[in-house]
């Protein structure tokens, strides 16, 4: 038999079969699971299986969706099955199903959604994941009882046993009404979440994880699809940290953890916002007639297999929207996709034409977030595109740089999955090359910015494009990207074209329409003014200042980060005695005093051991710990954020 790989498994198959087991074999299974490596072979009739033995054999049968979806596809042959370790193991190992994958009112939503006239993207079911950071959780991140304190009731430090999350007013927020199994729902999250974080990577084992899909499950039964979605995300990432995978970062499992928190807190406390509650896929409205504008192309190329492309439009008084073909393939299918049909409404123009074009639309559906819908009752023409360097593109270049990095990071911050649509366009001289970046400066005295790569994939011609820009100093660009939330200054830039009578700028074939998609058009050496006689080579330049490196906020992140690698534990070890006064000095001494606050009684709160009644320690509950990690979480990303936007200036 040839070797195979093991098929999806839906959370609530994996969590079943771990509540079954005993505790004795709960402590074994985590050693069991990494058994599993290697050993799936093909069965007969599409089954996978995996051998423990001589005389025992677990079976797989995945549904029509490819994934395991009931218990009674997973069989094991040993005597103590199905409530065995073989089974668990098994179905532990095996990777989570996607929610698109998994039956219920999610799919039959969207098929009837697919077939509706003018209602969403007739291509596909689409879920929609949470977004970054704390917006729509109901909880406030500037809101406090003090200066630079943390959100509302979160912001409470120090040791003392704090209140489980229930029923409590949150400032500005507009809350929605929830029913009593939403909330059941989130304080079930709730609870799972605080043990998964106490715990951390190191004891984040499959139990932990197992309680956290349990959850998951919950919400899903309850109408929660976003809360479903964060769930799974750190369950991902768990798996993937302990696996040490390449993919998985600490910073993107702590802002994981942070999300989740922050949804689940406000959906227990009967006071969450609109955005904590989601859909199960994206919601598009009747947007009437449009005429839409191409500004540039985007691969997308996801963790998870999926690949494709965004073609980025400007619609009516400078609203952006986005046309977008995603599904399985990966890098693969995201290199093809550049120049694959635009299935939107009969239209006859391939991406790379509507990137450099532009439609008129008929009875147009649009989501909240700018995306089109392509439902039967759309009719698409193709019309002629314009010029960055002519209206209504031209004004995206006028914008003053700090408003419309402002306008965009509130839209990325506001928008599903944490990324928005909305882009950023400026004119910048560049200064050379350093590092893994080019400095440039805004023109007409703007500030000092670095250029990234937006996708570093080796495949995709960012890297190389981008490289080739640095090694002209003096060149003058107009670029449009997106601004990095999380770096000082820093644009990711999409496409490029010339800064319209400039002289040392790029000089672009008639056919590309003046403008270079950074991800599908490769820059070559005519594209670029032939360098003056005598000039200099290029030398690398510094960057100028960065407030977010600079300021000692790295501190507060590096304790949240060891706490989601190591658990509680962690925390207390590294915030004891003479380590807890170095933590608190440095932020006090630069004026960030709620941050030293929150990040003292997270410490204190790790580091609380409770007694029982006979001075014997007792575990202290995870509630009180999640609370205070919380709170300086977001309290951190506010004033990350607020030091973002200051660099523009």
């Amino acid at each position: 038999m040839s070797t195979a790989s093991l098929p999806p498994v839906a959370p609530e198959v994996l969590a079943e079969a771990v509540e079954a087991l005993t505790a004795r074999l709960r402590k074994k299974l985590d050693a069991a699971v990494a058994e599993c490596a290697g050993k799936a072979t093909e069965g007969a009739d599409g089954t996978v299986e995996v051998r423990f033995g001589e005389d025992t054999l677990v079976t797989l049968a995945p549904g029509p969706s490819g994934a395991v979806t009931e218990a009674g596809q997973a069989v094991c042959t040993c005597l103590l099955a199905p409530r065995c370790l073989h089974r668990t193991a098994v179905l532990g190992a095996a990777p989570l199903a996607d929610a698109e994958a998994l039956p219920g009112v999610e799919a039959e939503a969207a098929e009837a959604a697919a077939d509706a006239p003018g209602q969403g993207d007739a291509r596909a079911a689409e879920p929609v994941p949470a977004p970054t950071g704390a917006s729509g959780s109901g909880l406030d991140a500037t809101s406090s009882s003090g200066p630079g304190r943390g959100p509302g009731s979160l912001s409470r430090s120090g040791p003392g046993p704090h209140p489980a999350p229930g029923p409590g007013p949150v400032e500005d927020v507009v809350a929605v009404s929830l029913t009593p199994a939403q909330t059941r729902a989130g304080a079930a999250l709730w609870r799972a979440a605080s043990d998964a974080l106490a715990a951390g990577v190191t004891a984040g084992g499959t139990v932990v994880q197992a309680e956290l899909l349990r959850a998951a499950h919950t919400a899903r039964l309850a109408g929660l699809p976003r809360a479903e979605a964060a769930a799974l995300r750190v369950v991902r990432g768990l798996r993937n940290a302990r696996e040490r995978g390449r993919e998985q970062r600490l910073s993107d499992l702590t802002a994981a953890f942070r999300e989740l928190l922050a949804g689940a807190f406000a959906l227990a406390s009967g006071a969450a916002g609109p955005g904590a509650v989601g859909g199960a896929r994206r919601a598009y409205e009747k947007g009437g007639s449009l005429r839409v504008l191409g500004l540039c192309r985007e691969p997308v190329l996801s963790a998870t297999g999926y690949g494709g492309v965004t073609t980025h439009l400007l619609g009516p008084e400078g609203a952006f929207h986005t046309v977008s073909d995603v599904r399985p393939g990966g890098i693969g299918r995201a290199k093809g996709a550049g120049t694959a049909s635009v299935a939107l409404g009969g239209a006859v123009l391939d991406h790379a034409g509507l990137a450099r074009g532009g439609l008129l639309i008929a009875g147009a559906t649009v989501s909240a977030d700018g995306r089109l819908g392509a439902g039967r009752g759309v009719r698409a023409t193709p019309v002629r595109g314009v010029d960055w360097s002519e209206e209504p593109v031209a004004a995206l270049f006028a914008r003053p740089v700090r408003e419309a990095v402002a306008a965009a990071l509130a839209a990325g911050a506001e928008a599903d999955g944490g990324t928005g649509s909305e882009l950023l366009g400026c004119d910048v001289e560049v200064l050379g090359a350093t590092e893994d970046h080019v400095v440039a400066r805004v023109l007409d005295g703007g500030p000092l910015v670095r250029l990234r790569v937006a996708h570093p994939h080796p495949e995709l011609p960012h890297t190389a494009n981008l490289r080739r820009i640095g090694g002209y100093p003096g060149l003058t660009l107009r670029v449009l990207g997106r601004p990095d939330p999380d770096r000082a200054a820093t644009l990711r830039p999409l496409a490029v074209a010339p800064v319209p009578g400039a002289s040392h700028t790029l000089r672009l074939p008639e056919e590309w329409l003046g403008r270079a998609d950074l991800g599908y058009d490769r820059l070559q050496g005519d594209h670029f003014p032939r360098p003056e006689a005598g000039a200099p080579a290029p030398v690398p330049v510094p960057g100028g200042p960065d407030p977010l490196a600079d300021a000692p906020l790295w501190r507060v992140r590096r304790l949240l980060e060891t706490g989601v690698a190591g658990g509680r534990r962690a925390v207390a070890e590294a915030a004891r005695g003479a380590d807890r006064a170095a933590l608190a000095v440095p932020l006090r001494r630069a004026g960030l005093t709620g941050a030293a606050e929150l990040a003292e009684g997270l410490a204190a709160e790790a580091d609380r051991r409770p007694r029982d009644s006979f001075g014997r320690l007792v575990d202290a509950s995870s509630d009180g710990y999640a609370r205070a990690w919380l709170a300086s979480a977001v309290h951190l990303e506010a004033a990350e954020r607020a030091l973002v936007l200051a660099s523009w200036s």
